[in-house]
This record gives structure tokens, sequence and C-alpha cells, in this order.
């Protein structure tokens, strides 16, 4: 089976609605995934915008997904879900930041990349980015789903 990842607000390549930006509501977007390879102990995820003018931009970084969960729901950052941890993004918040593209940049593709690792637990200093964070959970890579949004400024 596939790994594949996907959200019910918005379809592979298509735009991420306005309540999932930071011109909106700013809210997580609810992800779901099927097919996760055999031997995942835990998930992380990352949120980012290579089309940013300053290069690659984290929006969001998460650590420690139980290898048996399914989905993530909307305003997961804002929830009780203590199993997961949230790394310091580009922004430097703990937290997911959704797209905000400066104007007259065109459409920005956000990637939301889950990767399935083959351990259970991450220990992540709280002052490491998302990006650091990232190269770190690559480490244990079985399988990685990407989901793509669009968003423009």
């Amino acid at each position: 089976m596939t790994f594949s990842l996907i959200s019910p607000a918005f379809a592979e390549g298509q735009p991420i609605p306005k309540k999932y930006t930071r011109r909106g509501e700013n809210l997580f977007p609810p992800l779901k995934w099927t097919g996760t390879p055999e031997g995942t102990q835990s998930l992380a995820l990352v949120v980012e915008d290579p089309d940013a003018v300053s290069g690659l931009f984290r929006h969001c970084g998460i650590i420690n997904i139980p290898g048996g969960w399914t989905e993530l729901a909307q305003a997961v950052d804002t929830g009780p879900e203590h199993a997961i941890k949230f790394i310091r993004n580009d922004f430097g918040n703990a937290r997911y930041d959704g797209p905000q593209p400066p104007p007259g940049t065109g459409v920005h593709h956000y990637r939301f990349r889950l990767a399935a690792l083959d351990v259970d637990h991450l220990t992540i200093p709280e002052d490491v980015g998302a990006a650091e964070a990232w190269k770190k959970a690559c480490k244990h890579l079985i399988k990685e789903a990407v989901l793509v949004g669009t968003y423009e400024g």
C-alpha cells in the first residue's frame, strides 16, 4: 500500500483555504494518512515553502507523532495532544503558522512532508528549529508522504 497524505481541507496542488493561513484564522489544517509503512514507530511532519523570497521557509515542525496515529486534527497545535512535540518554526514559534507570502510574489507551494520513522521518540532540544529537527528525523526515515497546497499573497 502506498504511504499517502491528504487533507479534508484542500486537494493536492489546490489552494489552501484562507482560514489555514496567517491572513485568516491561522488554524493547523486537518491531515490524514494511509499506508503507514511496516516498522513505523513514530512520525514527524514539516510544512515548508520552497518559494519563499528568503529561500526554503518552514511553517511548522512536529516530532514524536505516535506511529499508530492516522491523522492530525484541525488546530492540533492548540489542543491537549501531549504525545506530540511542536518544534520552533522559522517565525520563531513552536506551533503551526500558515502561509503569508508577500503580495506580488506569485503562487507559493506549501509542502506538508510526513516522515515514517524507525524510532519511537526523538529527543530534540528546545532551541533547535524545524530545519535541524527534520534533518535529525530523516536519519531514521523509512518512507515519506507529501501533500502540496498552494497560496498566493
